[in-house]
């Protein structure tokens, strides 16, 4: 069994596509899913599909690019949304200096926030960063030195220095299908060095997906070929990698209870 460990279903996209959506996943072994919050205003919406699925569990948290709009939003009421059953991480959030779509300062502080109550929770914190490894690397070296916390490098696209960090600080790697680009030489080489128990597999869908169906829309059954080709890079064939990388799916987001692939 695979399982798709970052997905925003709530999305437009997938509207009028959910029932066949579910059921290509499940023929292409994907057994679990993941759908992200990209804005707790909005969490409603993603824990319904939570509550009507089996298979999809969600997290509670604001993407950076939306930090501008939610900084009212505290330590204590994402702690308090996350006690829904179905809730089993806490983001996404982080930093993105590429869009710069929120002040930095803004998405710092949610960072931060978001790391608190991913220490008091023991939920998984869901880290976005991109073009913003030095930041990140200091504001995770920070907050760690006040208290461990759990966590993942969500659709990880960035420079080996942000792996090194996140693994010296426990935190798992999750690769997308960026991983499967032909221009991802050097993202490959990195996701060869991390350590086999920390790695996971996800689609980000609707964005991002594999090789073939780049510049389409991704969705959670092509969560099989990332994860062939980071099996490929590990030198696993792909029940290896997926045994891999779903057992440790389990041992982060322990709040999901641990299913067979049948």
């Amino acid at each position: 069994m695979l399982v798709d460990s970052h997905c925003h279903l709530d999305f437009p996209d997938f509207a009028d596509d959910l029932p066949g959506l579910l059921a290509r996943a499940g023929e292409s072994g994907v057994g679990l899913m993941v759908t992200i919050s990209t804005r707790v205003r909005r969490f409603d919406q993603i824990r319904a599909l939570a509550e009507a699925h089996k298979q999809i569990y969600c997290s509670v948290g604001t993407h950076p690019h939306n930090a501008g709009e939610e900084l009212d939003v505290t330590v204590d009421e994402l702690v308090g949304l996350s006690a829904h059953p179905k809730c089993v991480a806490i983001g996404e959030a982080g930093l993105d200096y590429f869009y710069d779509s929120a002040p930095r300062d803004a998405q710092a502080t949610g960072l931060r926030r978001h790391i608190a109550a991913a220490r008091i929770t023991g939920l998984p914190l869901v880290i976005h960063a991109r073009d913003a490894d030095d930041d990140m690397i200091a504001i995770l070296k920070d907050e760690a030195a006040d208290g461990a916390f759990p966590g993942l490098l969500h659709c990880f696209s960035s420079g080996r220095r942000l792996m090194e960090a996140g693994v010296d600080l426990g935190l798992f790697v999750s690769f997308s299908g960026i991983l499967t680009f032909k221009r991802s030489e050097e993202l490959r080489a990195i996701a060869a060095d991390v350590p086999l128990d920390r790695l996971l597999v996800e689609t980000d869908a609707p964005y991002l997906a594999p090789q073939p169906w780049r510049g389409k829309r991704n969705e959670p059954a092509y969560v099989a070929h990332t994860a062939k080709v980071l099996g490929e890079t590990k030198g696993l064939d792909p029940d290896a990698i997926a045994r891999v990388t779903t057992d440790n799916f389990f041992r982060l987001f322990t709040k999901v209870p641990r299913v067979s692939a049948a």
